[in-house]
């Protein structure tokens, strides 16, 4: 089993024993640690961290875990309890909060469970306040409170609401214009709290929801990540129920994707592509995805005359491309959606309306718009890594054999073919090495990931 540290947290598989799994010992030395983090930022009389988790069947377990041991450490505690990632985002700094924790493992599957840090403006903590945590933890330099100054816990149930109402409120989300369609569409929440906060979002916009496996009880039905080939029931139900389109997210809803009218994938690298054409059409300006993400972007924000950046993979890396570039609109291939109007995070809730806004307005058909758009295909593999091989002298090889080629290794290496690419990197949450292609076809992707594949296991010598 596995625990892991990194940027994107702390995750790991429950049960096991310690310092190799998220045990409850884990739990705790690094809610602590981050405590201890969170009192060396600013000095005051009172800290407050604000708690939210998807609906794993851990979740209430490690929550419990993590509060009480911020309020034993003196640290006040807003309970939002079934929650989203940017929910948690959002209500740190309306709460005036030194920080917050989203409890989720992502698109992880239901025997894996993390601690997601933020910082007091509801973003990812940076590559050097994540690494502080890891030491604070690995030197046991946590401190705790007397009896008279222990934390309180005050619950907040309220932010579904709020969340929705902002997202209402944004400048171009077009309220009257989705109302007035009608439209009709099946949500597929993995039964976690998107099966909450999605259809509350669409009866507010006037859609009728249907909804498939968006009980929050953490019994997953397929695998969470929202991928064509785990999403067989959704693709079932849009053509049974007869509905405009489908909508996917993962457990903590901060990915989205989603289904076309006939049941087909829009494509969960086009979710960005969608929402971003939308938004430049109101507003040109400047984009950012990270570098395994699809072409298709930087062809939409140079057809309105704006600039595109690709950023090392990570929601904290993207956020910093998008900060430096004045982007106006970002996020990663993977269905997420970063709409700084908004917030610096990855939200399903802010995608799903700006993509009904573009629907509405332009009265199309999901199928429609997807012809829209540059037609690029992805292939994404991987190989588990051998803890006996060098990953980077082999990340070095491949990027020697392709050096006359166009290369980038601001995050593992991307080489740039003139109609296609790859990127190849070691995953932050995962051990294992992700290949990520893209092609004008879905073969050509396939069939250069299929190669590259076997260049690595013949440098690895498998």
């Amino acid at each position: 089993m596995t625990l892991i540290k990194s940027i994107s947290g702390i995750r790991g598989t429950i049960g096991g024993s310690v310092d190799t799994n998220l045990t409850p010992i884990d739990t705790v030395k690094f809610a602590a640690a981050y405590g201890t983090w969170i009192k060396e930022q600013r000095t005051k009389k009172s800290y407050r961290v604000v708690i939210g988790r998807d609906a794993r069947i851990s979740g209430a377990m490690i929550q419990n875990l993590v509060m009480n041991t911020l309020i034993g450490m003196g640290i006040d505690v807003i309970d939002l309890d079934l929650s989203t990632t940017p929910t948690v985002e959002i209500a740190v700094p309306l709460e005036h909060a030194d920080g917050g924790i989203i409890l989720t493992a992502s698109h992880n599957p239901k025997q894996w469970n993390a601690l997601k840090l933020l910082d007091h403006n509801g973003e990812f903590l940076n590559s050097e306040h994540s690494q502080r945590v890891l030491d604070i933890a690995a030197a046991d330099s946590m401190e705790f409170t007397g009896v008279d100054d222990l934390g309180v816990i005050t619950k907040n149930q309220a932010y579904f609401d709020i969340h929705i109402d902002a997202v209402l409120d944004l400048e171009h989300v077009n309220v009257k214009a989705i109302a007035a369609c009608k439209f009709k569409v099946v949500v597929d929440a993995v039964n976690s709290t998107g099966g909450i906060a999605i259809p509350l979002l669409l009866e507010r916009l006037g859609v009728e929801p249907v909804k498939l496996h968006c009980e929050p009880n953490g019994h997953f039905p397929h695998n969470p990540e929202p991928l064509k080939q785990h999403l067989t029931d959704l693709s079932e139900k849009v053509v049974a129920t007869g509905a405009d389109f489908g909508i996917a997210v993962d457990p903590d809803v901060d990915r989205l994707a989603f289904m076309d009218e006939k049941g087909v994938m829009f494509g969960e690298e086009y979710t960005l592509v969608a929402c971003a054409d939308y938004i430049l059409s109101h507003k040109p300006g400047n984009t950012v995805s990270n570098l395994s993400s699809t072409r298709a972007l930087r062809d939409v924000t140079e057809k309105y005359g704006g600039t595109y950046t690709a950023s090392a993979v990570g929601e904290v890396n993207v956020v910093n491309a998008m900060k430096v570039s004045n982007a106006i609109i970002g996020g990663e291939g993977n269905g997420g959606i970063i709409y700084p109007e908004s917030h610096y995070g990855r939200d399903a809730l802010v995608g799903v309306a700006l993509f009904l806004s573009l629907l509405a307005e332009r009265k199309i058909a999901v199928s429609t718009l997807r012809s829209s758009y540059p037609s690029y295909f992805m292939s994404k593999k991987k190989i588990d890594l051998n803890p006996t091989i060098d990953v980077d002298a082999i990340l070095v090889a491949m990027e020697a054999k392709y050096s006359q080629e166009q290369i980038s290794i601001i995050d593992g290496v991307k080489i740039d073919f003139p109609t296609e690419w790859v990127h190849l990197r070691k995953s932050n949450t995962e051990p294992i090495i992700r290949i990520y292609t893209e092609g004008p076809t879905q073969g050509a992707a396939d069939e250069l990931a299929d190669k590259i594949i076997n260049e690595i296991k013949e440098v690895a010598g498998l």
